[in-house]
């Protein structure tokens, strides 16, 4: 049988023997997916190709550690360390990328997480508006790991619930579901911390 036919766990198997084409192989054959799933999210090429190179690297190190044991299934795990390593990227220069702006059904601009406070986009002051954002910020990071990552790559990467379900490996239901329980528990929460926000 050619190498090329192997399961992604008999190339693992392979590498971790002490050959190196099983990582070779590997790594051609999921670099475009990997890739375009890692640009969506952070829409910078330079990046990207930083945080692809990052994931392949610390891969390896776990593969090289004995800690890989997924039975087969590497492409999803390769995606969550991608995944990690970009939410610790945004997490360590404090910021997020710039949320997109959405139009309700008259063609007013609307900020959907505001809605969920009580719908006022206005700001009296400058640095009001960015306590407002710092606000949000702060109980999106407290939101369930599964909601935190939906809201993240709905609201502050402008993703499709589809490219949400694709990246996540879940169905779309699924996303829909997470963003739902999210958006209930950032209410709850603005209610219960009496806290006004702002995307």
């Amino acid at each position: 049988m050619s190498i090329h036919l192997l399961t992604d766990n008999q190339l693992v198997e392979l590498y971790l023997g002490g050959n190196e084409k099983g990582l070779e192989i590997l790594l051609h054959r999921h670099k475009a997916k990997l890739f375009s799933s890692i640009i969506v999210i952070v829409k910078d090429k330079a990046l990207a190709e930083d945080i692809f190179q990052d994931t392949f690297f610390k891969a390896i190190q776990t593969l090289k550690k004995g800690q890989y044991s997924e039975e087969g299934k590497f492409l999803p795990w390769i995606y969550r360390i991608a995944r990690n390593l970009i939410i610790d990227h945004y997490r360590r220069i404090k910021k997020m990328p710039p949320a997109p702006v959405y139009f309700n059904e008259e063609g007013e601009e609307i900020h959907p997480l505001d809605k969920v406070a009580n719908g006022d986009d206005a700001f009296n002051t400058k640095d009001d508006y960015l306590k407002r954002k710092t606000n949000i910020r702060n109980l999106v990071q407290l939101l369930p790991a599964d909601q935190r990552e939906v809201v993240i790559m709905r609201m502050y990467y402008d993703m499709s619930f589809k490219e949400i379900a694709d990246v996540t490996k879940v169905s779309i239901n699924t996303s829909l579901g997470r963003m739902r329980y999210a958006l209930l528990n950032l209410k709850k929460m603005i209610e219960e911390k009496n806290v006004e926000v702002a995307l």
